[in-house]
C-alpha cells in the first residue's frame, strides 16, 4: 500500500479531530488507544499512516472502528443482564460503523 497524500493527511488529521470532539474524547484517550508514544496530533497521524500503509483504508477504518467500539463500551453503564449490552450495541451504528460499510461497498463495487 502507498502511504497517504498530504490532502489525505489533512483530511484525515480533521476527521480525527472531529471525531474526538463528537465522542467527547480527547487526543490522549486516542494515544492511548492506538498505544502511540505521544498524544502530538503528528505521532497519532504517523500511527494511523502506518495501519494505512499496511492494511489500506479498509484496515484504518476497521482500526477506528475498534477503538469506537471500545470506548463505547467503556462509556456504557454495565447493563443488569448480559443480554442488554448485546442488543444495544447491535442496535446503533456509530459514524465510522457507517464509513466502514460505504468503503466496503465501494470495494466490492471497484
Amino acid at each position: 500500500m502507498d502511504s497517504l497524500t498530504a490532502e489525505q493527511l489533512d483530511d484525515l488529521q480533521a476527521f480525527v479531530k472531529d471525531w474526538l470532539r463528537h465522542t467527547g474524547r480527547t487526543q490522549a484517550d486516542l494515544r492511548r488507544a492506538l498505544q502511540a508514544s505521544s498524544i502530538r496530533m503528528p505521532v497519532l497521524l504517523e500511527s494511523l499512516q502506518r495501519t494505512y500503509a499496511g492494511e489500506g483504508l479498509t484496515g484504518l477504518a476497521h482500526q477506528l472502528c475498534g477503538i469506537e467500539d471500545r470506548w463505547q463500551r467503556e462509556d456504557s453503564a454495565p447493563p443488569s443482564g448480559a443480554d442488554g449490552d448485546r442488543d444495544a450495541g447491535e442496535s446503533s451504528l456509530g459514524q465510522l460503523d457507517l464509513l466502514l460499510q460505504e468503503i466496503l461497498s465501494e470495494d466490492l463495487k471497484g
